[in-house]
């Protein structure tokens, strides 16, 4: 008989190793544990165990003993399986789950209920009775929190939480002052919303009725935040409950608010702005403890859950920036709903990057504002996981489900997560079970799709009610107490209208202000400006032989030496290429103080090996980073290889650009094409903030594309997607040919004293090519050229006029050669957005005796920049267009294919009678 067979009878195997562990090793065992054995003393003589247990030899054990083991069996299940046993739903019945938490299902019977046990030494709470015992465990996990934790495999994160649960039994213990501040903040929750649905009747406000303890929870966690040494904090959340959020937490004024329900216009021309409850909003607050706080909350579009992704980056961007020694002093906040968290799938992006370095944040605070439906979708149908938090447990972070009616509770839990998050640094989920007390917005019929949900939320008092009508009874508020609140918060709210009425405009306040008060909002005119980007050419010298030198006391892979060695070579040689261009434009910026930050997928080798910023040690694979190591006042520069996520990524790092416009941030797609995964970051954010939310941002995506028959996803970068976002000055749009141009427009981007998104579609095949070269003049001196002009031919020569953009030019100059054409200029189009007409129209009457002039692309002719073209130069509607023909797919699969659709686009760019168009 195994010497463990009445503990294994009992329970499982975990317990007998635990008792073999102590038997070794008493103080290996954490001490309630350690009081648990000593308390049943099995070596003792009263048992006369001892040698039986160590021999093998089966042995009667006495039933108390065994008792022991199934209420340890018992606690266990608590911990394990209470948060499904909790009073947590303020308005259905909680759904039923087997096996029960009943003494019979753990071997022990009613009577055992005043037998006193020694397994409550594992509860902090020493020997007691089999009653006592099951009071404690239902107080810590079956009342209005449930606490899921036991999957976590750090054993002192499991023990710090349950040493949390044990104080109090998990019940809050606020003073008199602290109940009435809760209530206080709790009348503003719901009086705010009140008040919006009496004076805008119908509006869309998409109250937090039903979840309004959000309010004093944000407040408590705010307060005791600051407690902790968190000086700043950046909240985002969509638009279920923003508006009470932003006046009553992030102190927005209730004036402000009012003007935009009323729909009043800009106080500024260039900017078209957003709904209400999309606003971004940036404060700084003196909390009751005295301490100066900064309150960021994040705009967002109403794709629900994006703005998570951009609060992570804003927050790495500040803890980088501002807090390096201590990041957990900046903290995110994202609050969720129900059918969002369960639903969209980058929520699962955004919580795998918890831990990954370039991406960590030292741990967020998640918040479900769980109203238990989505827009009318019931929770049955909106998930397949138990809770909706259940995303949780990928990084497993503890989750805490709570009863938004128990307002106590609710604060409680917020403590517990803070608590969690600054000694662990690490995510936490707080699951607020309320519900939504109008339909999907206020002039929603809820009814038509939950008839019986809605009936019992009808009859439902509001949680301030409830709350107050607890105080009422522990006699710390008198019946007076709440309407007196009540009246002193909508008078101010009524003297806020009156003010508003007052005035013509809205005005927006701009987000994150003081990090972009150096910054100007600029139009079309001043970014097609020329902008300083020299640079000594002993400057560049001095770079690139750091960049060119490798630790003599380290091995490397000897390929990666020659790599390496070769840019001194180039240098020497004065023929710089594509990946110099980089090194040095990167280099120069962190010499002049700027930060670098790069990240996407495989970035710190390149998909094409052509960068190299990070090298291996060949034993130890410590990273070498020659850039961080160009003089003692450099900038930083930070590169990260990124998970495989496009939309989470760039969202990422399109909030670190929104705080950080000191950072040249470039996102860098494997192939151009894999930026499609977020579209959503594209669509709302970076062609749309600065119409909509005053926001500029500098975030520079990298786009590898052309046509080298590698099929329909590693060809585009889709670029008439891009153009067809461009609007005024919205962003930039660039298909670089040279190195030095590359070299320029990245500086150019740092340079500017404005920051627009910049999409530069890279090449693939040209980072090698023997033509794709610049001299070390073109760098030191030269600047970002919009066209680049060919001066190789003689303009009164030319017959035909060609305008190009990117790799394709290369294709057209070898076959200009190939047939000796002197009378064909290729004019390369390098910047399509803004376009550079003038320069344009320049050309064109340069060459005056052309009278073929060609648009002409490598991609189908529904695609690359044709219609883009047409619709921005009134001249285009005259060119001959070569292209491919119209295509569903990019490129053909088949190489051969390609090569011939490629070969014929070129041919009828020489000879307009070998008409493609098929």
């Amino acid at each position: 008989m195994d010497k463990y067979s009445f503990l294994n009878a009992a329970h499982t195997a975990y317990f007998a190793d635990l008792y073999d562990q102590y038997l070794k090793n008493p103080d290996s065992v954490e001490p309630s544990w350690r009081a648990f054995f000593q308390g049943y003393d099995f070596g003792s003589e009263s048992y006369g165990m001892e040698d039986d247990i160590v021999e093998g030899v089966s042995t009667q054990v006495p039933e108390h003993v065994q008792k022991e083991f199934q209420v340890v069996k018992l606690i266990d299940g608590y911990r394990s399986r209470g948060h499904l046993f909790t009073k947590t739903n303020p308005v259905r019945d909680r759904r039923k789950y087997e096996p029960t938490l009943e003494l019979i299902n753990f071997g022990l019977s009613n009577s055992d209920l005043d037998t006193t046990f020694n397994a409550g030494e594992i509860l902090g709470i020493g020997k007691q009775s089999l009653r006592e015992i099951i009071r404690h465990l239902e107080s810590i996990y079956c009342d209005s929190i449930g606490v899921e934790y036991m999957y976590i495999r750090n054993p002192l994160e499991i023990q710090w939480i349950q040493d949390k649960l044990n104080i109090n039994d998990n019940q809050p213990k606020f003073s008199s002052e602290e109940k009435k501040h809760i209530l206080r903040k709790l009348n503003e929750a719901v009086s705010f919303e009140s008040f919006l649905h009496t004076k805008y009747v119908g509006q869309k406000r998409f109250s937090l009725e039903g979840n309004e303890s959000l309010i004093p929870a944000l407040d408590s966690l705010i307060e005791n935040a600051a407690q902790h040494g968190v000086k700043e904090f950046v909240m985002g959340m969509a638009h279920r409950g923003r508006l009470s959020t932003l006046t009553n937490i992030f102190g927005k004024s209730a004036k402000d608010i009012f003007s935009e329900f009323d729909g009043k216009d800009y106080e500024q021309e260039v900017f078209d702005g957003d709904v209400k409850y999309h606003l971004g909003w940036t404060s700084n607050r003196k909390t009751e403890g005295g301490h100066e706080i900064n309150l960021n909350i994040a705009p967002n579009p109403s794709h629900l859950e994006t703005v998570g992704a951009v609060v992570e980056g804003i927050v790495r961007a500040k803890q980088d920036d501002k807090y390096p020694d201590n990041p957990s002093q900046v903290l995110p906040i994202i609050v969720h709903g129900d059918a969002a968290i369960a639903g969209q799938g980058l929520v699962y992006e955004v919580v795998q990057m918890a831990q990954l370095d370039g991406y960590k944040t030292n741990g967020t605070i998640h918040i479900v504002v769980n109203n238990q439906i989505g827009f009318t979708t019931n929770y049955l149908d909106a998930r397949s996981s138990t809770y909706c938090t259940d995303v949780g447990k990928v990084t497993l972070s503890p989750v805490l489900h709570v009863n938004a009616d128990d307002a106590e509770a609710v604060v409680h839990a917020m403590e517990f997560a803070l608590h969690f998050r600054m000694k662990f640094k690490r995510d936490v989920f707080l699951d607020l079970l309320g519900y939504r007390k109008y339909g999907h917005n206020e002039g929603d019929e809820p009814r038509f799709t939950q008839p019986k949900l809605y009936k019992a939320i009808a009859k439902h008092k509001n949680p301030r009610d409830i709350y107050a009508e607890k105080l009422i009874a522990e006699g710390i508020i008198d019946n007076d107490f709440v309407s007196q609140l009540e009246k002193q918060y909508k008078d101010k709210l009524e003297e806020n209208l009156e003010d508003s009425r007052k005035i013509d405009k809205t005005v927006i306040t701009p987000f994150m202000a003081d990090e972009w008060e150096n910054y100007n909002t600029v139009i079309e005119d001043k970014m097609l400006q020329s902008i300083d980007t020299t640079f000594s050419k002993d400057g560049l010298a001095k770079i690139t032989k750091v960049i060119s030198n490798l630790p003599k006391d380290k091995k490397f892979i000897r390929k990666i030496e020659r790599l390496v060695q070769s840019r001194q070579k180039m240098f020497d040689e004065d023929k710089l290429d594509w990946a110099m261009a980089e090194h040095l434009a990167y280099g120069t910026l962190l010499e002049e103080g700027y930060d670098v930050r790069i990240s996407g997928q495989d970035v710190e080798r390149g998909t094409f090996s052509h960068r190299h910023a990070v090298v291996k040690v060949e034993d130890s694979e410590e990273e070498i980073l020659l850039l961080n190591q160009i003089s003692d006042k450099q900038g930083r520069f930070f590169i990260y290889n990124s998970l495989l996520s496009e939309y989470g990524v760039v969202g990422f790092d399109y909030g670190y650009a929104m705080a950080s416009p000191k950072t040249l941030v470039i996102w860098e797609a494997q192939f151009g094409d894999f930026s499609n995964g977020a579209q959503i970051m594209l669509d709302q954010y970076i062609s749309a903030a600065e119409d909509k939310w005053k926001l500029q941002n500098g975030l520079v995506m990298l786009l590898p594309h052309g046509y080298e028959g590698q099929g329909a996803e590693h060809s585009s970068g889709r670029m008439e997607r891009y153009l067809q976002l461009c609007a005024k000055d919205n962003m930039y749009v660039m298909d670089c040919t040279t190195p030095a141009n590359m070299y320029h427009l990245l500086r150019k981007q740092m340079k500017a004293q404005f920051r627009k998104p910049l999409i530069v579609f890279t090449p693939k095949s040209l980072l090698r090519h023997p033509l794709v070269v610049s001299s070390v003049d073109e760098f030191a001196n030269g600047s970002f050229q919009m066209v680049i002009d060919d001066e190789t031919v003689k303009a009164d020569k030319v017959k035909t006029l060609v305008f190009v953009t990117g790799k394709f030019y290369y294709d057209l100059l070898e076959q200009r050669e190939e047939l000796k054409r002197d009378n064909v200029a290729l004019v390369r189009v390098e910047q399509l957005f803004p376009l550079p007409e003038q320069q344009i129209k320049e050309a064109i009457a340069k060459y005056k005796n052309a009278d073929d002039i060609v648009w002409a692309q490598e991609e189908p002719r529904n695609m690359g920049a044709y219609s883009h073209i047409l619709m921005h130069l009134d001249e285009a509607k005259t060119f001959r267009a070569a292209t491919r023909r119209p295509y569903g797919a990019p490129a053909a699969g088949s190489s051969v294919r390609s090569k011939i659709r490629h070969k014929e686009v070129i041919d009828f760019v020489f000879d307009k009678s070998k008409n493609n168009q098929r």
